[in-house]
Protein backbone atom coordinates (compact mmCIF):
# COMPACT_ATOMS: atom_id res chain seq x y z
CA UNK A 1 0.00 0.00 0.00
CA UNK A 2 1.10 3.26 -0.95
CA UNK A 3 -0.41 7.07 -0.91
CA UNK A 4 -1.52 8.08 -4.72
CA UNK A 5 0.95 10.82 -5.06
CA UNK A 6 4.15 8.80 -3.93
CA UNK A 7 2.48 5.36 -6.43
CA UNK A 8 2.19 7.95 -9.32
CA UNK A 9 6.25 9.53 -8.63
CA UNK A 10 7.67 6.28 -8.33
CA UNK A 11 5.79 4.85 -11.73
CA UNK A 12 7.36 8.20 -13.65
CA UNK A 13 4.41 10.13 -14.13
CA UNK A 14 5.96 13.14 -12.38
CA UNK A 15 6.93 14.77 -9.29
CA UNK A 16 4.93 14.13 -6.05
CA UNK A 17 4.15 17.61 -5.59
CA UNK A 18 2.79 17.80 -9.50
CA UNK A 19 0.91 14.52 -8.64
CA UNK A 20 -0.87 16.14 -6.09
CA UNK A 21 -1.89 18.83 -8.79
CA UNK A 22 -2.96 15.77 -10.81
CA UNK A 23 -5.05 14.64 -7.97
CA UNK A 24 -6.85 17.98 -7.33
CA UNK A 25 -8.07 18.56 -10.65
CA UNK A 26 -9.80 15.44 -11.09
CA UNK A 27 -7.79 13.74 -13.60
CA UNK A 28 -6.86 10.94 -11.27
CA UNK A 29 -8.84 7.80 -11.24
CA UNK A 30 -8.86 4.79 -9.05
CA UNK A 31 -10.58 1.97 -9.61
CA UNK A 32 -12.86 4.12 -11.99
CA UNK A 33 -13.27 6.75 -9.11
CA UNK A 34 -12.09 10.31 -8.95
CA UNK A 35 -9.30 10.05 -6.36
CA UNK A 36 -8.60 12.14 -3.60
CA UNK A 37 -5.60 13.50 -1.87
CA UNK A 38 -3.95 11.29 0.82
CA UNK A 39 -5.72 8.34 -0.80
CA UNK A 40 -3.59 4.94 -0.31
CA UNK A 41 -3.23 2.64 -3.40
CA UNK A 42 -3.50 -1.11 -2.67
CA UNK A 43 -1.74 -4.27 -5.13
CA UNK A 44 -4.24 -4.77 -7.74
CA UNK A 45 -6.20 -1.45 -7.87
CA UNK A 46 -6.43 0.18 -11.73
CA UNK A 47 -4.86 3.78 -11.75
CA UNK A 48 -5.21 6.05 -14.80
CA UNK A 49 -4.27 9.05 -15.36
CA UNK A 50 -6.88 10.52 -18.24
CA UNK A 51 -7.83 7.00 -19.62
CA UNK A 52 -3.95 6.26 -19.08
CA UNK A 53 -3.23 3.56 -17.25
CA UNK A 54 -0.67 3.97 -14.70
CA UNK A 55 1.52 1.15 -13.04
CA UNK A 56 4.32 0.89 -10.61
CA UNK A 57 7.71 -0.23 -11.67
CA UNK A 58 8.11 -1.97 -8.45
CA UNK A 59 4.31 -3.13 -8.62
CA UNK A 60 3.63 -7.98 -9.52
CA UNK A 61 1.03 -7.15 -12.23
CA UNK A 62 -0.85 -10.00 -13.48
CA UNK A 63 -3.23 -9.38 -16.52
CA UNK A 64 -6.34 -11.62 -17.82
CA UNK A 65 -6.03 -10.67 -21.53
CA UNK A 66 -8.70 -11.14 -24.14
CA UNK A 67 -6.43 -11.82 -27.41
CA UNK A 68 -8.14 -11.37 -31.06
CA UNK A 69 -7.23 -13.17 -34.37
CA UNK A 70 -4.31 -12.03 -35.37
CA UNK A 71 -2.16 -10.77 -32.57
CA UNK A 72 1.09 -13.13 -32.23
CA UNK A 73 2.46 -13.92 -28.72
CA UNK A 74 5.87 -12.85 -29.34
CA UNK A 75 8.18 -10.36 -27.28
CA UNK A 76 10.28 -9.89 -31.22
CA UNK A 77 9.24 -6.01 -31.80
CA UNK A 78 10.10 -6.43 -35.31
CA UNK A 79 6.87 -8.44 -35.44
CA UNK A 80 4.05 -5.87 -36.27
CA UNK A 81 1.49 -7.35 -34.46
CA UNK A 82 2.85 -8.61 -31.41
CA UNK A 83 0.93 -8.64 -28.32
CA UNK A 84 3.35 -6.24 -26.45
CA UNK A 85 2.62 -3.77 -28.56
CA UNK A 86 -0.85 -4.33 -28.64
CA UNK A 87 -1.57 -4.02 -25.01
CA UNK A 88 0.61 -0.98 -24.74
CA UNK A 89 0.57 -1.33 -20.86
CA UNK A 90 2.84 1.03 -18.68
CA UNK A 91 4.89 -1.60 -17.34
CA UNK A 92 6.62 -4.49 -19.10
CA UNK A 93 4.32 -7.70 -18.92
CA UNK A 94 4.81 -11.03 -20.93
CA UNK A 95 2.98 -14.16 -21.56
CA UNK A 96 2.38 -17.30 -19.34
CA UNK A 97 1.79 -19.69 -22.18
CA UNK A 98 0.84 -19.02 -25.84
CA UNK A 99 -1.81 -18.80 -28.47
CA UNK A 100 -1.25 -18.90 -31.48
CA UNK A 101 -1.89 -16.68 -34.30
CA UNK A 102 -4.94 -17.76 -35.16
CA UNK A 103 -6.08 -18.38 -32.16
CA UNK A 104 -8.33 -16.31 -30.14
CA UNK A 105 -9.23 -15.72 -26.02
CA UNK A 106 -7.40 -15.76 -22.49
CA UNK A 107 -4.08 -15.03 -22.04
CA UNK A 108 -2.61 -14.18 -18.46
CA UNK A 109 0.33 -11.38 -18.94
CA UNK A 110 2.68 -10.59 -15.86
CA UNK A 111 5.98 -9.53 -14.79
CA UNK A 112 6.11 -12.10 -12.09
CA UNK A 113 8.96 -14.57 -13.50
CA UNK A 114 8.40 -16.98 -10.85
CA UNK A 115 4.59 -17.33 -11.48
CA UNK A 116 5.34 -18.08 -15.08
CA UNK A 117 7.61 -20.62 -14.56
CA UNK A 118 5.28 -22.50 -12.21
CA UNK A 119 2.38 -22.10 -14.53
CA UNK A 120 4.56 -23.22 -17.80
CA UNK A 121 5.47 -26.26 -16.12
CA UNK A 122 3.65 -29.20 -17.75
CA UNK A 123 3.90 -31.94 -15.29
CA UNK A 124 1.66 -29.81 -13.04
CA UNK A 125 -0.85 -30.02 -15.15
CA UNK A 126 -2.37 -26.94 -15.17
CA UNK A 127 -5.64 -26.98 -16.60
CA UNK A 128 -6.61 -25.10 -19.86
CA UNK A 129 -10.17 -25.10 -21.78
CA UNK A 130 -11.02 -23.84 -25.17
CA UNK A 131 -14.52 -23.41 -27.11
CA UNK A 132 -13.31 -25.05 -30.43
CA UNK A 133 -15.87 -24.62 -34.07
CA UNK A 134 -15.02 -27.68 -36.39
CA UNK A 135 -15.88 -27.71 -40.21
CA UNK A 136 -18.02 -30.92 -39.47
CA UNK A 137 -20.59 -32.34 -36.82
CA UNK A 138 -19.49 -32.81 -33.54
CA UNK A 139 -20.29 -36.81 -32.89
CA UNK A 140 -19.42 -39.04 -30.08
CA UNK A 141 -16.94 -40.70 -31.41
CA UNK A 142 -14.88 -38.03 -31.97
CA UNK A 143 -14.80 -36.89 -28.68
CA UNK A 144 -13.90 -39.97 -26.98
CA UNK A 145 -11.02 -40.31 -29.37
CA UNK A 146 -10.17 -36.77 -28.53
CA UNK A 147 -10.55 -37.57 -24.80
CA UNK A 148 -8.19 -40.76 -24.64
CA UNK A 149 -5.70 -38.96 -26.25
CA UNK A 150 -4.70 -38.38 -30.38
CA UNK A 151 -1.36 -39.30 -32.05
CA UNK A 152 0.07 -36.38 -33.53
CA UNK A 153 3.40 -36.06 -36.03
CA UNK A 154 5.06 -33.23 -37.41
CA UNK A 155 8.42 -34.83 -39.19
CA UNK A 156 9.55 -30.89 -39.73
CA UNK A 157 9.29 -30.50 -35.71
CA UNK A 158 10.41 -33.60 -34.66
CA UNK A 159 6.73 -34.01 -33.50
CA UNK A 160 5.65 -37.88 -32.78
CA UNK A 161 3.77 -37.85 -29.98
CA UNK A 162 0.01 -39.11 -27.87
CA UNK A 163 -1.28 -36.42 -26.35
CA UNK A 164 -2.46 -36.95 -22.95
CA UNK A 165 -5.81 -37.92 -21.64
CA UNK A 166 -8.40 -35.04 -21.60
CA UNK A 167 -11.91 -33.63 -20.91
CA UNK A 168 -14.35 -33.17 -23.63
CA UNK A 169 -17.94 -31.89 -24.10
CA UNK A 170 -20.12 -31.41 -26.89
CA UNK A 171 -21.72 -27.94 -27.10
CA UNK A 172 -23.80 -27.90 -30.55
CA UNK A 173 -23.52 -29.30 -33.76
CA UNK A 174 -19.97 -27.68 -34.86
CA UNK A 175 -18.64 -26.97 -31.27
CA UNK A 176 -17.29 -29.00 -28.23
CA UNK A 177 -15.18 -27.54 -25.33
CA UNK A 178 -12.13 -28.99 -24.93
CA UNK A 179 -9.88 -29.25 -21.01
CA UNK A 180 -6.29 -29.85 -21.58
CA UNK A 181 -3.27 -30.72 -19.14
CA UNK A 182 -0.73 -30.00 -22.11
CA UNK A 183 0.42 -27.02 -24.07
CA UNK A 184 1.64 -29.23 -27.36
CA UNK A 185 2.59 -26.24 -30.19
CA UNK A 186 -0.85 -25.86 -32.11
CA UNK A 187 -2.11 -29.22 -30.04
CA UNK A 188 -5.99 -28.98 -30.80
CA UNK A 189 -5.39 -28.28 -34.50
CA UNK A 190 -3.07 -31.11 -34.81
CA UNK A 191 -5.36 -33.30 -33.06
CA UNK A 192 -8.70 -32.15 -35.00
CA UNK A 193 -6.41 -32.66 -38.02
CA UNK A 194 -5.62 -36.10 -37.04
CA UNK A 195 -9.17 -37.11 -36.95
CA UNK A 196 -10.20 -35.28 -40.14
CA UNK A 197 -11.65 -32.33 -38.65
CA UNK A 198 -10.46 -28.65 -39.42
CA UNK A 199 -10.58 -26.10 -36.93
CA UNK A 200 -12.68 -23.08 -38.04
CA UNK A 201 -12.56 -21.24 -34.79
CA UNK A 202 -10.27 -21.76 -31.42
CA UNK A 203 -11.25 -19.81 -28.09
CA UNK A 204 -9.86 -19.84 -24.71
CA UNK A 205 -12.01 -19.16 -22.17
CA UNK A 206 -10.09 -20.41 -18.92
CA UNK A 207 -6.73 -20.37 -17.56
CA UNK A 208 -6.68 -22.77 -13.98
CA UNK A 209 -9.30 -20.85 -11.77
CA UNK A 210 -9.24 -17.77 -14.53
CA UNK A 211 -12.46 -17.59 -16.42
CA UNK A 212 -12.84 -15.07 -20.09
CA UNK A 213 -16.21 -14.20 -19.04
CA UNK A 214 -17.14 -10.90 -19.65
CA UNK A 215 -13.68 -9.54 -21.15
CA UNK A 216 -14.10 -8.25 -24.68
CA UNK A 217 -12.28 -9.41 -27.32
CA UNK A 218 -8.80 -6.82 -27.33
CA UNK A 219 -9.42 -6.08 -23.30
CA UNK A 220 -7.43 -6.75 -20.79
CA UNK A 221 -8.46 -6.68 -16.61
CA UNK A 222 -6.02 -6.90 -13.24
CA UNK A 223 -6.16 -9.41 -11.50
CA UNK A 224 -6.63 -8.77 -7.51
CA UNK A 225 -8.29 -10.00 -4.07
CA UNK A 226 -9.03 -13.65 -4.10
CA UNK A 227 -9.15 -14.65 -7.65
CA UNK A 228 -5.15 -13.72 -7.95
CA UNK A 229 -4.60 -15.05 -4.15
CA UNK A 230 -6.45 -18.88 -6.05
CA UNK A 231 -3.63 -18.47 -8.72
CA UNK A 232 -0.72 -18.39 -6.92
CA UNK A 233 -1.82 -20.66 -4.27
CA UNK A 234 -2.70 -23.38 -7.07
CA UNK A 235 0.83 -22.50 -8.87
CA UNK A 236 2.50 -22.98 -5.16
CA UNK A 237 0.61 -25.86 -4.07
CA UNK A 238 1.47 -28.09 -6.90
CA UNK A 239 5.18 -27.28 -6.67
CA UNK A 240 5.26 -28.07 -3.43
CA UNK A 241 3.31 -31.40 -3.64
CA UNK A 242 5.28 -32.26 -6.87
CA UNK A 243 1.67 -32.79 -8.65
CA UNK A 244 0.95 -34.42 -11.95
CA UNK A 245 4.68 -35.79 -12.77
CA UNK A 246 3.61 -37.04 -16.39
CA UNK A 247 6.14 -36.48 -19.06
CA UNK A 248 5.13 -34.39 -21.69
Amino acid sequence: MARLNKYLSEAGVCSRREADRLIESGRVTVDGRRASPGLQVEDGQVVRVGKKVIGNKNEKVVLAVNKPVGIVCTEDMRVRNNIVRFLEYPVRVTYAGRLDKDSEGLLIMTNDGDLINRMMRARFGHEKEYKVTVDKAVTDSFLIKMSQGVRITDKEKGMDVVTRPCRTEKIGKYTFSIVLTQGLNRQIRRMCDALGYHVTRLVRVRIMNIELKGLKTGAYRKLGGAELKELYEQTENRENAGIGKIAE
